[in-house]
């Protein structure tokens, strides 16, 4: 390509082509950057999506009620399984062990949040809630339990 009139990002992109593909995926974020950029956002989004505020004037349930609604929380869902496969890469694993299966443990977890929200179910979204916020305590617990709140018995702070 010696003397070539492309551009430098097409000079870029043909060599790519050529070479052969990377074996394993590289992480970009790390552990960190990809729960408060990825996951805390998908599992706010999804806890938000279904609930109850007890107000002096009484109980105000909130659920999706537009197509966009159950279309932000099929994207949450979707975010929380894959986060659970992204936390399984080389560069994240923290180990082969418990790591992996809490790890996977999102995934499935996340499968079960997408099929609630493909049922238009809104309490077994809220129920599917409960265990993706289960299945994140229970890995804080073994593995950042500076992050649980300090009322979490999980924490070792219990008041």
């Amino acid at each position: 390509m010696k003397n070539s009139k492309l551009p430098p990002l097409a000079l870029w992109f043909a060599a790519g082509c050529t070479g052969e593909a990377s074996e394993r995926p590289i992480p970009v974020a790390d552990v960190q950057e990809l729960m408060v950029s990825v996951m805390e956002p998908a599992a706010e989004t999804y806890w938000d999506g279904v609930g109850e505020i007890l107000t002096e004037e009484g109980v105000h349930q909130f659920r999706p009620l537009a197509e966009e609604d159950w279309t932000s929380l099929r994207n949450a869902a979707f975010v929380l399984a894959e986060s659970g496969n992204l936390l399984m890469m080389d560069g994240r694993a923290r180990d082969r062990g418990d790591w992996m299966a809490h790890s996977q443990a999102m995934v499935e977890t996340g499968r079960l949040a997408l099929d609630a929200v493909d049922r238009r179910n809104a309490d077994a979204v809220f129920d599917a809630g409960a265990e993706v916020y289960y299945a994140c305590r229970d890995c804080h617990a073994r593995y950042a339990a500076e992050t649980l709140r300090p009322s979490d018995p999980h924490s070792g702070n219990e008041r």
